[in-house]
């Protein structure tokens, strides 16, 4: 816990003393990772996703996280409310609209002319890429393997004793601190920027409700007052605050997306739907590996989809953890299930909803696409302009992000006390409120230094760590699996067969 602290408040002072060095610093770091290792951040999510189809299918499918006697703690619905809400809720709303609107304005790699049907297909299709298997992937190996070192083995809720097969008595030294310490900062940044989109929307939403002022410095304010929000909901813990928090923000999106698919252009909608997504499928291993070839195009990835995947990769040990958390007794199978299969089928939905109702609007002329680009965070409320109860839909989706920023941030404060606490999963509330605060703090100074550019080159540089650890923890896990007590004890019940047989 020390050591992650120690790192991170020499952040803070030099955020504080010399923001504009620090600005200067990310931002060339970020592109010297671009351009050199930037195509690891494609293939480590592609991996991931062929490791969770292997184990789905497998004979490991049936193992579960915890003793084989064990069930799950929560119903399925409040699971799956808690996957979807504490993990990416806030970015159903930041980039539902932003970012197809903002693909169909200017085609990813020259792939359409812009403002076209095929444009609209294809900002789908990069949308589905972004928000889709890719980032369910590499939170799923990380949950698996979590869950399975902490609840099948019995070992801390850290990231290193899951290396053990591969490194050895590595992970009783420095490099498995190591690793537990890159874990910590991963997860802080990687939700800082969460942080930071949310208090841009919710700045956005109240400006336009009730005509208050945007800017930074109702950003910080907004920051400060969900920090103590969300953090007296972790002090709560995971069972009351974040559960019931999760199922609320959850129905209310599942009744909005209805709204606006029913009153909005529903015919154009369906049928964008099913076409983006047969176009994603097409040609999903050649965009899965699209690396740039201009400095156009890497300008493009920086801010699109390298971002995205480092963004999943820095997140992975926080959703890891929590995945864990709220997954003891399913199976893998079920587990995969339930964070690969679902919030994929949930994203191309929401994205589709919302994003193809924002185009259609746009191609009428309703200047959509232009207020995106002059203003990211107005994209959303763009849309429900065009839309019948504009006003009590800016309403409840401003609420919807201050539940989805709680859930969040109160998930990923529970996950870092956690990790802090030598992978205790139920952590003292002196822990909680302190690391609630340095989210909040955080938050405010990268917003600071350099807005929401700052914020996405925080948490792609603090992702570089996990291309290596994410892929050592897929090896660790297929090997634990196949020295699992109940697969010896199947191969010897099938050898015995075999020599049953031969031997009549």
């Amino acid at each position: 816990m020390y050591a992650s602290v120690g790192l991170i408040a020499a952040f803070v002072l030099w955020a504080s003393l010399s923001p504009e060095s620090l600005g200067l610093a990310m931002g060339s770091s970020m592109n010297w990772v671009a351009e050199t290792v930037g195509w690891s951040y494609l293939v480590v999510p592609l991996l991931c996703i062929g490791l969770l189809i292997y184990l789905f299918f497998s004979r490991y499918g049936a193992v579960r996280l915890g003793p084989d006697d064990s069930r799950p703690e929560y119903s399925t619905w409040s699971w799956l409310a808690m996957i979807l809400a504490a993990v990416m809720g806030i970015g159903l709303v930041s980039y539902g609209v932003a970012e197809p609107i903002s693909h169909f304005m200017t085609p990813p790699h020259g792939l359409a002319e812009p403002e076209t049907a095929d444009a609209a297909v294809r900002a789908l299709q990069f949308s589905y890429f972004d928000w889709g298997p890719h980032a369910w992937a590499v939170f799923g190996v990380f949950g698996l393997a979590i869950g399975y070192s902490t609840h099948r083995k019995g070992r801390p809720g850290l990231v290193s004793p899951m290396l053990r097969p591969v490194l050895g008595r590595l992970v009783d030294g420095w490099p498995g601190k190591a690793i537990d310490v890159f874990a910590v900062i991963a997860t802080l940044f990687g939700t800082t920027t969460s942080l930071g989109l949310g208090a841009s929307q919710i700045n956005e939403g109240l400006s336009r409700v009730f005509g208050l002022p945007s800017g930074l410095h109702v950003q910080i304010i907004i920051i400060a007052v969900i920090t103590v929000l969300f953090t007296v909901s972790a002090l709560t813990g995971v069972s009351r605050g974040i559960k019931y928090i999760s199922q609320t923000t959850m129905a209310a999106s599942v009744v909005m997306a209805v709204f606006v698919l029913l009153a909005g252009p529903t015919n154009f909608v369906t049928n964008l739907f099913f076409r983006s997504v047969g176009q994603y499928f097409n040609d999903f291993f050649s965009v899965s590996l699209t690396t740039p070839t201009t400095a156009d195009d890497m300008a493009w990835m920086q801010w699109w989809t390298y971002f995205m995947m480092a963004w999943w990769l820095s997140w992975g040990a926080f959703v890891g953890v929590f995945l864990a958390k709220i997954s003891r007794g399913r199976t893998l199978r079920q587990f995969v299930a339930g964070t690969l299969g679902v919030p994929t089928l949930v994203f191309f939905a929401w994205f589709a909803i919302f994003g193809g109702s924002a185009i259609s609007f746009d191609m009428r002329g309703a200047g959509i696409g232009a207020a995106t680009a002059e203003n990211i965070n107005s994209a959303f409320f763009a849309l429900l302009e065009q839309l019948p109860l504009t006003h009590l839909l800016s309403i409840v989706t401003v609420l919807l992000v201050v539940l989805f920023f709680i859930s969040g941030a109160d998930s990923n404060t529970f996950v870092l006390s956690t990790l802090s606490s030598n992978g205790e999963l139920n952590p003292s509330r002196p822990v909680l409120t302190l690391w609630g605060v340095l989210t909040g703090l955080c938050a405010v100074l990268l917003l600071i230094v350099g807005g929401l550019s700052a914020l996405q080159q925080a948490a792609m540089l603090s992702a570089l760590p996990f291309t290596i650890i994410v892929g050592l923890l897929g090896i660790s896990l297929v090997r634990e699996l196949h020295q699992d007590p109940e697969f010896k004890l199947l191969r010897r019940a099938r050898l015995r067969e075999l020599v049953d047989k031969d031997g009549g």
